[in-house]
């Protein structure tokens, strides 16, 4: 017995497509108004350049809840928004092309790879929990405090053991609890999203 196949218009198939490059497009643009608005809450320390905020969380939070590549893209695109001027960047530096070139360009530069890196490493250990979440944000923290603390020497010329007084051994408590933060807000949309099926698929 034949049994007849039903062909998919072509049109749907496009139409599928293009739905879910504008989505993506949509997360990549909400993705980096979130670090923006995360970046002014932000405390200057007085024994460093590099200040306290919640840009870290947030470029975490991205990393486990969208695709590697929208991630990049989202915070590539909040580094355009910053470098053409856009009050994007913590209100304590100069702002624009200057920040990203300045003492602290380091880390804003590492934004898009750690984020990258978390989502890949969350979806290549593929059994999603808070450990594994939590080891994703672990290592995109340790891409941002490395390239950070790197591109601070250079730009400073301190020592080694200098630039980690300045730029590490002071943030590893609070990075620790974004990492735990953004692993559990993670673990509460992936609940979410499992509870409701009809939540967009970003993850």
């Amino acid at each position: 017995m034949n049994h007849a196949q039903i062909a998919i218009p072509a049109s749907d198939s496009q139409s599928k497509a293009v739905s879910r490059i504008l989505l993506q497009v949509t997360l990549a643009i909400l993705g980096s108004m979130l670090v923006a608005v995360c970046a002014h809450v932000s405390i200057p320390l007085l024994f460093t350049p590099v200040p306290l905020t919640l840009q870290t969380f947030a470029v975490l939070l991205l990393g486990l809840t969208m695709s590697p590549a929208t991630a990049f893209a989202a915070l590539a695109l909040y580094l355009a928004e910053g470098a053409a001027g856009l009050p994007v960047f913590s209100p304590h530096g100069p702002g624009g092309l200057l920040q990203i070139i300045g003492p602290t360009g380091g880390y804003l530069l590492s934004y898009p790879f750690a984020a990258a890196l978390t989502g890949f490493v969350a979806r290549r250990l593929r059994r999603m929990s808070f450990a594994i979440y939590a080891l994703s944000a672990a290592l995109g923290s340790i891409v941002i405090l490395g390239l950070g603390a790197s591109w601070l020497a250079v730009a400073a010329q301190q020592f080694p053991i200098t630039t980690l007084k300045l730029a590490v051994w002071p943030f590893l408590p609070g990075d620790a609890l974004k990492v735990c933060a953004a692993s559990g807000v993670a673990m509460g949309l992936q609940w979410a999203r499992n509870r409701f099926q009809s939540l967009p698929a970003i993850f």
